[in-house]
């Protein structure tokens, strides 16, 4: 048992031990037997990241649960940090950095102490990777996220998806598809290993499933290369390749290709296509220039070139697909320009990923009113190190 409390070690025992559709059951009942608690609730962020939904007490389908925005339970999910609401205790549920959900608690004593909310934290932090693991093996946890029917190829999507958040040694990484519930073609994955990291941004031509096995396809062809040792130039020549084989120069994907170091700060970059890059450094933004190399799939025999550059402790990199920057709003203009910038600007004391949500909402608001034509992924990246190479919350400028 080492250091672990006894009550955390009987929790997350009893959770271990559950069958993975009943791990919050188990929860519950471990916690309310070896700590003060009257009642428990997980809730499970939705796909759209708007509201909480409850696992324990269900919800029909199409009611909405606990908004993020404005509540107790929605500023643990969106700061991080444990929330009071008189007797009520809201704990972030988070697993290697992705937002997973709030652990809710109606406490028997209000005034219980430091200590205790500690260990319920490390609770909750267990129960983020035990729910995780979950995933792989029930849809119970899947079903209670949706607010509504995922359409065929938003599944398609989100499956593809290595999660929603992360953070790594010495960054900061969300992203997220909007709309959450029918995205067609836009996507976006990533890798880590020891202080460094992979990263795709994609956006398949057309909609619907079609648009949705084109990205598939992609994805995966870049993912293969990626596990056989390739550099970012020879994932996007075998992509190439893989795509202009099935579809003989039809379809393409637009395609950004991303390598980070996070010992030197350096970034080496593909760009096959229209993901967009802003730097936001010192609280100033400015497009990153780079040159704009062919969509994959267009011809099968392109070979692409590399860019270099560093980036500086505190540095902010947000890319944006199409379905961002090329959004209208109902007067006619345009978000890629200063709205969009202006937007970046203001999530800078923002973790990546809440900064994400604070930019998909404002892409909602902008384009209110409007008929929206095409899916939008937002990425943010954050290099964030400290003198000894740990993640710091907070960013510079």
């Amino acid at each position: 048992m080492g250091s672990i409390p006894e009550g955390v070690y009987a929790v997350q025992q009893a959770m271990h031990a559950a069958p993975p559709y009943a791990v919050v059951e188990a929860l519950r009942d471990a916690v309310t037997l070896h700590f003060a608690v009257e009642h428990v609730e997980v809730q499970l962020a939705d796909y759209a990241l708007i509201t909480l939904r409850p696992v324990l007490e269900q919800l029909a389908p199409g009611v909405p649960g606990t908004l993020i925005d404005g509540t107790a339970a929605g500023r643990a999910f969106a700061a991080q940090e444990p929330q009071r609401d008189g007797r009520l205790l809201h704990l972030p549920v988070t697993a290697c950095g992705e937002r997973v959900g709030v652990l809710s608690l109606r406490l028997a004593d209000p005034l219980l102490g430091a200590p205790a909310v500690e260990d319920l934290q490390q609770i909750a932090t267990a129960l983020g990777h035990d729910l995780r693991g979950a995933d792989r093996i029930t849809d119970r946890y899947q079903r209670v996220r949706r607010m509504a029917r995922l359409t065929l190829a938003a599944e398609m999507q989100w499956e593809l998806l290595p999660g929603s958040c992360h953070q790594g040694d010495g960054y900061r990484l969300a992203g997220q598809l909007e709309p959450a519930y029918a995205v067609y073609g836009d996507n976006f994955d990533w890798t880590c290993g020891p202080r460094w990291l992979v990263l795709s941004v994609t956006d398949g031509m057309g909609a619907g499933v079609e648009a949705a096995l084109l990205t598939t396809l992609a994805i995966t062809a870049l993912r293969n290369a990626r596990r056989s040792g390739a550099g970012l130039e020879e994932q996007a020549g075998l992509a190439d390749e893989a795509i202009y084989g099935q579809y003989g120069g039809r379809l393409h994907v637009s395609t950004l290709l991303l390598h980070f170091d996070a010992t030197t700060g350096e970034v080496s970059m593909v760009d096959a296509g229209s993901p967009r890059v802003l730097l936001m450094r010192n609280g100033k933004v400015r497009s990153v220039e780079l040159e704009q190399q062919l969509p994959l799939g267009m011809f099968g025999n392109t070979a692409y070139t590399e860019q270099r550059f560093g980036l500086e402790p505190g540095d902010r990199l947000v890319i944006a697909s199409d379905g961002v920057y090329s959004s209208r709003s109902s007067g006619g203009a345009e978000f890629g320009g200063s709205p969009l910038e202006a937007l970046v600007k203001s999530t800078r004391m923002q973790p990546a990923d809440e900064a994400v949500r604070t930019m998909i909402r404002g892409l909602l608001d902008f384009r209110r009113g409007t008929e929206v034509l095409d899916d939008a992924v937002v990425v943010c990246f954050d290099w964030i190190p400290g003198p000894d190479g740990t993640v710091h919350d907070s960013l510079s400028g």
